[in-house]
């Protein structure tokens, strides 16, 4: 037996296990115990052999990952490093003894969110920047949710449901699910907290400056708005939403100086018409919250509700489609089976969806940070 044939000799056992030709070969090579021990040792494979470990490492750890940022994130460690370098004992307190606190601030190092100077530990320039994003802490902290429907996450993939996120998530059922005012408020902040970013990367990939009445249809407190209306100061501004979120946008119009060009209509998109007026009418992260068939039928009503040439704007995370993402296809789509309503899609499935009820001229604007938001432009004939 050659040397090939005996690095090979595990894998085929079963010359059927990966099929047949060039890439089967490959396949089974790299599922060969041998060949692995064998790739580990040759210069020419080791660093090949050592990416693909740390990856694997990486997919096996990411739970724990994510775990150790809660724990920062709940300890208001990235924060308080940014008043300068702290050590582990400046950093403990009564809900973290000193040497566990080194364990986390340890694990900082690991993530690149934290960086050793001396016997204290400093932000990096990742760590520092976090601090800036608008949502984030509020985004880590919700996901103690998610992570306990995801102790089963076969479960979460099979749609057994209940889940607990769909319980904190409750505008998505209708008007009859968001009527608790201490629950709206939860969802309608971190709503709003989270918003900024897809605010800001909607304004860059679409111009609304020729708009002449916007409306955001289930767009909550009016975070989207309210950053719309600051930036370009001509369209007149429209939102449709929920009765329970309607004090709290009243609110935030007054605020930012905007009550007199808002008007606020209350009411569900699943049970009322949308109001009429609007030439450009945006979707802000409603869709992925939805089944087919609930979006079909409010892509149908905006149709309605648009004069000749109205021009709807999606705006949502996307999955990559042919060419999967980890936000998209990963955090997203899971995210939406863990809701248990709506499923997170690509722009080519939105623009069918866009087709099919009656749209044309779409367009999908080369997006900044896809991981953010992505977006899908349609105009109605005439």
């Amino acid at each position: 037996m050659t040397k090939a044939q005996s690095l090979n000799a595990p894998a085929t056992a079963n010359l059927g296990r990966f099929g047949s030709g060039p890439r089967a070969w490959m396949l089974r090579l790299a599922a060969s115990r041998r060949f692995q021990t064998w790739a580990a040792r040759m210069p020419v494979f080791a660093g090949q052999a050592r990416r693909e470990g740390e990856a694997m490492m990486g997919l096996i750890s990411g739970f724990v990952q994510s775990q150790c940022l809660f724990a920062l994130i709940e300890l208001d460690v990235l924060t308080r490093l940014s008043h300068g370098p702290q050590s582990a004992e400046d950093l403990s307190d009564a809900r973290m003894p000193a040497e566990r606190m080194e364990l986390l601030l340890r694990g900082a190092v690991a993530l690149g969110l934290v960086r050793m100077a001396g016997d204290r530990y400093a932000l990096t320039v990742r760590g520092a920047a976090s601090l800036a994003v608008p949502g984030l802490s509020e985004m880590v902290r919700h996901h103690k949710v998610l992570y306990a429907d995801l102790a089963d996450p076969v479960a979460v993939f099979r749609g057994d449901g209940p889940t607990a996120l769909a319980r904190f998530w409750p505008y998505v059922f209708g008007a009859d699910g968001a009527v608790d005012p201490g629950v709206t408020q939860t969802y309608s902040d971190l709503m709003a907290d989270s918003q900024a970013l897809v605010a800001e990367d909607t304004l860059r990939m679409v111009d609304f400056a020729d708009a002449g009445m916007i409306m955001d249809v289930g767009g909550g407190t009016g975070a989207f708005l309210t950053a719309l209306g600051r930036a370009v100061d001509g369209p007149r501004l429209h939102l449709f939403d929920l009765p329970a979120v309607v004090p709290g946008a009243e609110s935030r119009f007054r605020a930012a100086d905007l009550t007199a060009r808002v008007t606020i209509t209350p009411g569900s998109f699943r049970d009322d018409a949308l109001p009429q007026g609007a030439d450009t009418v945006t979707l802000v992260r409603v869709l992925y919250d939805h089944a087919d068939a609930t979006v079909r039928a409010l892509l149908a009503a905006v149709l309605d509700a648009l004069p000749p040439g109205g021009r709807i704007v999606v705006s949502e995370p996307m999955t990559g489609g042919d060419a999967p993402t980890i936000a998209g296809d990963i955090y997203f789509a899971t995210y939406c089976m863990a809701m248990g309503t709506g499923r997170a899609r690509s722009s080519n499935e939105i623009s069918a969806l866009l087709t099919d009820a009656g749209f044309e001229g779409i367009e999908v604007p080369r997006a900044p940070r896809p991981f953010v938001t992505s977006a899908v432009v349609a105009r109605k004939p005439g």
